[in-house]
């Protein structure tokens, strides 16, 4: 969900304090909420599935997973943040996990679906990346990636398209910026979903 494991020099610790304020980051107005939920329920298979949210900050979309049924595993570089996703999904079908979300530490268990928002821009290597998170998918799996162009940060939905494209699942690329109720304000840059299908 966020950019931590690069991330521009940010510190992320310190930034989980405030992080859920930004309107897609927390999700907290119902109608932001809804969008994100309902973006989820068109990525995500509609069976309860084990889902791997790399990057997960404070644990938004994994809740959202949750509340749809999916049993989640959370990854996150900063403590801070992963401290805070577990309070947030206290009681629910999830665990979370403090390392780097370009090699998670997941050990051999696989999973139905890897979802990322707003990490793979700031990893090094992205291709060498995604091929490791589509080795972490079961087969017929998933790959999410929410990404964007910022200014002079992110990595274009071109970009990835084709780094994806070796992998041998079908690739779908969504335009997002149009959508904005997902950012909770009108937004000019390029945000988009790639969605990578084994199945």
């Amino acid at each position: 969900m966020t950019e931590h494991s690069g991330g521009g020099g940010v510190d992320w610790n310190a930034e989980a304090a405030t992080f859920d304020e930004e309107p897609d980051h927390g999700l907290r107005d119902p109608e932001v909420r809804r969008a994100w939920a309902q973006r989820l329920q068109e990525w995500l298979p509609e069976r309860a599935s084990d889902v791997l949210d790399l990057g997960c900050g404070t644990g938004s979309l994994s809740l959202l997973a949750a509340e749809q049924g999916h049993r989640v595993t959370g990854v996150d570089l900063s403590p801070a943040m992963v401290e805070r996703a577990r309070a947030k999904l206290a009681g629910r079908d999830a665990a979370f996990l403090v390392g780097d979300a370009a090699q998670p530490p997941v050990g051999e268990q696989r999973f139905d679906v890897v979802l990322v928002r707003h990490v793979l821009w700031a990893l090094p290597d992205p291709g060498r990346v995604l091929r490791r998170w589509w080795g972490l998918l079961r087969p017929g799996g998933r790959l999410v990636l929410v990404e964007g162009v910022w200014g002079a940060f992110g990595i274009s939905a071109e970009v990835v398209s084709a780094l994806a494209e070796p992998l041998g699942g079908r690739v779908r690329v969504e335009r997002l910026s149009e959508d904005s109720l997902l950012w909770g304000k009108d937004v000019d840059d390029e945000r988009y979903a790639v969605v990578v299908r084994g199945d």
